[in-house]
C-alpha cells in the first residue's frame, strides 16, 4: 500500500506500507501525521486536505483527526463519493510516476519501493502545478456534467 499527496509545490513524501492492511487506526497513526508534516513543509499553513472515499478515509476517527489537525479539510460530506476525476494523482501524476520508474530495475518489492521514492523526486514541479490547476477546471466540468465522470 502506498499513500502519496500532490500539490502545486510538488509531491509529498510517499508512505509505503510493506505489510498489513489499512484501517482508520493505521491511517491516523502512520499516514496522516506524515501528510501533515509534508504539506506544512511545502505550503506552510495554506493548504486544503482532500482524500478519496476509501473506508479508512471516511471513518469517523479519520474525519475528526483531519478536521482537528489540517488547516483546511474537505470532509466526506462535501466531497463527491467517487472522485478520481478530482484527484491530480489519478488524472495526471500516476502516469508521470510510472514513466519515471526504471521497470528493469524494479524486480523485487524492495527495488520497486526504491524506484517509487526516486520517481517521486523526478516528477517536475511544472507537472504538479498544471495538474493541480486543472482541478478547478475539472470540478466545473463535473458540475456541468451533472456530477458524472469527465471523459
Amino acid at each position: 500500500m502506498m499513500w502519496l499527496g500532490a500539490c502545486a509545490e510538488g509531491l509529498t513524501v510517499p508512505v509505503i506500507m510493506k505489510d498489513g492492511t489499512m484501517d482508520a487506526e493505521r491511517y491516523i497513526s502512520d499516514v496522516l501525521p506524515i501528510a501533515l508534516k509534508s504539506s506544512n513543509k511545502m505550503l506552510e499553513n495554506s493548504w486544503t486536505y482532500q482524500q478519496d472515499g476509501a473506508t479508512p478515509h471516511t471513518h469517523y476517527s479519520s474525519q475528526k483527526w483531519c478536521a482537528d489537525h489540517f488547516p483546511h479539510f474537505i470532509s466526506k460530506e462535501r466531497s463527491p463519493p467517487n472522485s478520481p476525476d478530482l484527484c491530480p494523482l489519478d488524472y495526471s501524476l500516476w502516469k508521470e510516476l510510472a514513466e519515471s520508474i526504471d521497470w528493469e530495475h524494479a524486480t523485487t518489492k524492495e527495488t520497486l519501493i526504491g524506484e517509487i521514492k526516486r520517481a517521486v523526486k523526478k516528477v517536475e514541479k511544472e507537472k504538479n502545478l498544471h495538474s493541480v490547476l486543472d482541478f478547478t477546471v475539472r470540478l466545473r466540468l463535473i458540475q456541468k456534467n451533472g456530477g458524472n465522470y469527465v471523459r
